[in-house]
């Protein structure tokens, strides 16, 4: 029988540690490189976090696999088993420009289910956490479930990419929420968007393309917490390859669905 709660306090142990071993970084003078453009940076932190998750975790738990952005994980063509889905550095963009603003993701599934989600806000101190059934917290403090809201009241991420000339989206589809939202926000990385979800920070998150481990964890929370997940089309997310994702409080994500996102030409 899988002890999830032991899994669990170990994650959040290397977490907390992969944070301080960043924190401890900001002095030193980075690596850059770029991976598929000029502006999708990789680092050597980022490289250096994700063998440190996969030292610590084949030392601990050899029969897990694990799936990571910088690819030093396993390769995967299916999600059985267990499998920790891990983005050392979430808003690398940020990290390097602004030293905040960024997060380290990891979400552990069970022959496909989400059972531990784990979002660290590694300068702002903010470990959200949760094991599937037992609630999401925020550090010590226990988020409540999401409330239905509309998009009159809804504060919504959204990157101005996807309502400018872009090749995923037509633009028209989505400048109308944004006229209709109370407002907009973009923080540069996934995991944090969704963690302001889970927080009520934010209502709701649209993004036209996520790798799985950009939104593992944060799924995970979202729904646990009574939200929903879907692609934009509102189909279910695969784990093995990149999507659309839209996550949100329950009604907004209807309603968003309904009168906006309906009428796209897929």
């Amino acid at each position: 029988m899988t002890n999830w709660s032991e899994i669990h306090t170990y994650a959040k142990a290397l977490i907390k540690e992969a944070g301080e071993n960043i924190k401890n970084s900001f002095s030193k003078t980075l690596t850059i490189t770029t991976k598929s453009n000029a502006n999708d940076l990789v680092t050597d932190i980022d490289q250096e976090t994700e063998q440190f998750f996969i030292k610590k975790i084949n030392e601990k738990y050899p029969g897990h696999r694990i799936l990571g952005e910088e690819g030093f994980g396993d390769k995967l063509s299916d999600m059985e088993g267990i499998i920790w889905i891990i983005d050392p550095i979430d808003g690398t963009m940020n990290f390097v420009h602004q030293q905040r603003n960024f997060a380290i993701s990891v979400g552990i599934y069970e022959n496909g289910k989400g059972k531990i989600g784990l979002i660290y806000d590694v300068v702002n101190d903010e470990l959200y956490h949760c094991m599937k059934g037992q609630g999401v917290f925020m550090n010590d403090l226990e988020l409540p479930p999401l409330q239905e809201t509309d998009v009159s009241k809804a504060i919504i991420g959204l990157n101005a990419t996807w309502v400018t000339e872009n090749r995923r989206i037509d633009p028209s589809l989505l400048a109308p929420l944004v006229r209709n939202a109370r407002g907009t926000r973009s923080y540069g990385s996934a995991a944090i968007e969704m963690a302001y979800i889970a927080s009520g920070r934010v209502d709701a998150y649209i993004t036209m393309r996520l790798a799985p481990w950009d939104f593992a964890a944060g799924v995970i929370m979202i729904e646990e917490l009574g939200g929903i997940a879907t692609t934009v089309k509102g189909d279910p997310l695969n784990y093995l390859e990149n999507n659309s994702v839209f996550v949100s409080k329950p009604g907004l994500h209807q309603e968003i669905m309904k009168e906006y996102l309906k009428n796209g030409n897929w």
